[in-house]
């Protein structure tokens, strides 16, 4: 019997460090191969899987695969796209199979947040019962840093350090014309129920009284009283203040500060606006002249800054990912274990998938400080190797120098299209 292909797939929103992840995945394949035979990436993610679009990465130079390492985006393409429960829909679990089956792929490798360690886990099992069974390994990638068991998340060191630095810069700024001019600057970064971004901003302050002086986070809920006259304080003893604000702060019955009364593919309610919604706040209760940004897409796509602990740990979990299949693992994500010395460490170890699908992580309370504007030494202990060393992509021009795919499709071999 021939040997079994793979099948590569990019999920959510993607980051800084997503293709150190597929080019482990990729490398490690091309080692192995007397265990596996092509690897196929999906098309836009899942949806390529589901409509047949597959592209041969075989067809890719191993100097293309390498510079993976040090791409942003997603380079196959992502998707929010949430595949439906099995009562709900079983046709789409059946209709993977069936393009697995289609093309001898026997390993799935599945690269997202919460929501993808769910579908590789109902991949595994519905594979099994349907007499054709797929080795379904999750790798771990989410900027928002809340996933269970692993002691980080792929993406999350590298925003922590944009988020950081940006600050850390802006309120050099801000401070150098306080005095005639702006006081306020609030800096909207991602995090819809876990404050990790957020707080990973906080060490910019390496001393007493740097920026950012106020943090607002999602587990912490919004008291206007407090937040203003925190403000105020900040603006007398520094002349300024500037704020780091999570997208998905909240008040104390849940509602968001800023909803826009949307929601996402997945069914997320969809956010932005906190950092206006602060900003009017201030100007309204006090007066201050303020300006606000929204790192947005900047902050995940930020590769020129990228942490070097990231995009190692990424490239780390993809190629783990492919030797745990290659051992016969199966419903089982490549986790991130932090050594307990002094001097920072790390591991990779299996998690089983039950465990981790459909769990978020939020921020310790212990890591927060008790008035819920800062971020404690503990934090700080966390946060500060995951930001360390610098992994700069190779510049021609000026401009970085970023891998360009072929995306060469495969044939497709199933006569029936499937809609999306």
């Amino acid at each position: 019997m021939a040997k079994k292909n793979a099948f590569y797939a990019q999920s959510g929103g993607v980051t800084a460090v997503i293709n150190a992840s597929a080019c482990g995945v990729i490398e490690t394949a091309r080692l192995h191969k007397k265990e596996i035979g092509k690897v196929y990436a999906g098309h836009n993610g899942i949806v390529g899987a589901l409509r047949e679009e597959l592209i041969d990465t075989s067809k890719e130079s191993a100097k293309t695969i390498a510079a993976l390492r040090h791409t942003p985006g997603g380079a196959f393409g992502s998707c929010r796209y949430k595949l439906k429960s099995l009562e709900q829909n079983q046709a789409e679990y059946e209709r993977l199979i069936e393009v697995f089956k289609a093309h001898n792929i026997g390993y799935f490798f599945y690269n997202g947040g919460g929501d993808s360690a769910d579908t590789c886990l109902k991949v595994s099992q519905l594979s099994e019962k349907m007499g054709y069974p797929i080795q379904a390994i999750h790798i771990p990638k989410t900027v928002d840093n809340d996933l269970p068991f692993t002691d980080n998340c792929p993406g999350f060191g590298s925003v922590a350090k944009y988020v950081g630095v940006s600050i850390k810069e802006a309120a050099l700024d801000v401070a150098s014309m306080c005095d005639s001019s702006t006081k306020i600057f609030i800096l909207e970064v991602m995090g819809r129920h876990a404050g990790w971004i957020a707080g990973a901003a906080g060490i910019a302050a390496q001393n007493e009284g740097e920026p950012p002086h106020i943090i607002v986070f999602p587990e912490i809920a919004f008291d206007k009283k407090k937040f203003l006259a925190k403000v105020k304080a900040s603006v007398k003893k520094h002349g300024y203040c500037a704020i780091v604000a999570s997208e998905g702060a909240r008040y104390k019955d849940g509602t968001f500060l800023a909803d826009s009364g949307q929601t996402d593919a997945f069914g997320h309610t969809q956010l932005g606006g906190v950092a206006p919604t602060l900003a009017n706040m201030i100007k309204s209760e006090l007066g201050y002249k303020y300006h606000w940004a929204l790192a947005d897409y900047l902050q995940r796509s930020a590769r020129h800054i990228a942490s070097a602990t990231d995009t190692e740990q990424a490239y780390a979990v993809g190629k783990s990912a492919v030797e745990m299949a290659i051992a016969g693992k199966n419903a089982v994500m490549p986790a991130i274990i932090r050594g307990k010395g002094k001097r920072y460490s790390w591991s990779i170890e299996e998690a089983p998938l039950e465990q981790v699908a459909n769990v978020e992580k939020m921020m310790p309370r212990d890591f927060i400080t008790a008035d819920g504007f800062g971020i404690t030494d503990k934090a700080r202990e966390y946060f500060a190797p995951l930001i360390q060393g610098e992994d700069y992509p190779p510049y021609k021009n000026g401009m970085p120098d970023y891998a360009s795919l072929k995306k060469v499709m495969v044939e497709k071999k199933l006569k029936k299209a499937f809609k999306v």
